[in-house]
């Protein structure tokens, strides 16, 4: 059996990056190499995906998940594991096991299909797929080898929902982001300077408590 197909991964913990710039959690990863010669690198890839049929949902939840996957008579059809990230590391060598920590970079963009799923979820888990792969670099008595990390290397891990709260707290307290057309963005600013309001908050609450009077 060749070294690498004996190199197994585990996610042991997933946390916010809290000095980051930009949003990131951090996932502590346990790699463990069976084999006669020690690792000298590996180039690891991860690829991150939510199995939302895993969990329950409240219908409060539900009814944030309703753009995702329709209404709940639908959710046996629409609730498909789907893409959340790809993650990349480099491994420095190690003997018998180690730890590291991938960099999972994140966006609270309410537009991708991930942030829109885990700003409806209020509590309880994020059920996540980490499917590992990438080269591992051997240093044996011969020189170096090469070989690819086996396609069936990958491992479940229950993400509590507070876990991302924390990391969107961090970077954007109490606040949301939203994606605008151009257009939009300008007849906002418009409005804004028109009316002398002070932000685009305000201006959105403002139109939305006109619109609101105007249905009454």
């Amino acid at each position: 059996m060749s070294p690498a197909y004996s190199i197994t991964f585990a996610v042991l913990d997933i946390k916010p990056e809290a000095y980051a710039v930009s949003p990131t959690l951090s996932a502590r990863v346990g790699i463990a190499a069976l084999a006669d010669d020690p690792v000298h690198a590996i180039a690891l890839r991860a690829q991150v995906r939510i199995e939302p049929n895993r969990r329950p949902y409240t219908e409060g939840e539900s009814a944030g998940l309703l753009d995702l996957f329709g209404t709940r008579d639908r959710w046996h059809d629409t609730q498909r594991s789907f893409l959340w990230m790809h993650a990349t590391t480099m491994v420095p060598g190690f003997s018998g096991g180690t730890e590291i920590d991938l960099p999972l970079p994140c966006t609270y963009d309410l537009e991708v299909a991930g942030s829109k799923y885990l700003h409806a979820l209020r509590d309880g888990k994020v059920p996540l797929l980490f499917l590992f792969s990438g080269t591992v670099f051997f240093k044996g008595a011969s020189g170096f080898a090469v070989q690819q990390i086996p396609w069936d290397r990958d491992d479940r891990f229950e993400m509590p929902v507070a876990v991302w709260q924390q990391l969107v707290d961090l970077h954007f307290p109490h606040a949301g982001w939203l994606r605008l057309r151009t257009e939009t963005l300008d007849a906002l600013t418009a409005y804004k300077s028109e009316h002398g309001l002070l932000d685009y908050d305000q201006t959105v609450s403002d139109l939305l408590a006109t619109r609101s009077k105007g249905s009454v």
